[in-house]
């Protein structure tokens, strides 16, 4: 992919997440996801022994992976990369096998049991193709999440980038995830976050 082209990301600023939810609540209105199932989460991660217990919080979506494990699967080409670096699924191709939910590494794919395909976050591509964030970050009450093109070093998601120390999930698959996480400043006193972002700490 040229370098010029847009490139769409996500950052979650884990410093200013409340756990309110408002993200998981505003992708299953505004995607019509099914009871019981979720493009968008928030994991609560918890670490010590009562009474000296800590739990934190970690918003979890598809990470739109540039080495994406459920492209490579795909026997019938339902996945798909667009021309702006998102991962996405033609429902009219997909034939709900689940080899690719088996191949995500992050949990975050699943077959709609309506529709009888693949899910995941889209990054709501029906609305950045018209100018518009995804309902996650529209709805995120402590503005802890940021979209936008990580090719445009002029861009807020890039200038945020640039600024801070980013963490990616896993990143010991190599798939080069575009879902960036910052971590709280109290990190080492907070639950360990490594188990699930990789690495040591």
């Amino acid at each position: 992919m040229s370098e010029n082209k847009v490139k769409y990301a996500m950052l979650i600023d884990l410093r200013k997440c409340v756990a309110c939810h408002a993200c998981t609540v505003a992708c299953k209105s505004e995607n019509n996801v099914p009871l019981g199932y979720f493009r968008n989460w928030v994991s609560e991660i918890e670490k010590g022994k009562f009474p000296d217990v800590s739990r934190s919080p970690l918003p979890r979506l598809c990470n739109h992976c540039e080495n994406a494990p459920c492209e490579k699967v795909c026997p019938v080409k339902a996945t798909y990369y667009t021309d702006d670096g998102t991962v996405q699924i033609d429902y009219d191709k997909c034939i709900g096998c689940g080899y690719c939910i088996q191949a995500c590494p992050y949990d975050a794919r699943f077959i709609n049991p309506l529709r009888k395909t693949a899910e995941k976050c889209t990054y709501c591509y029906h609305r950045i193709a018209k100018g518009e964030l995804p309902a996650c970050v529209s709805t995120c009450i402590g503005d802890a999440r940021v979209f936008g093109d990580i090719n445009d070093p002029k861009s807020e998601i890039s200038m945020i980038i640039a600024k801070n120390k980013v963490e990616v999930l896993k990143p010991e698959k190599n798939t080069h995830p575009k879902t960036f996480y910052i971590m709280p400043d109290e990190k080492l006193t907070r639950p360990d976050y490594s188990v699930i972002f990789g690495g040591e700490e």
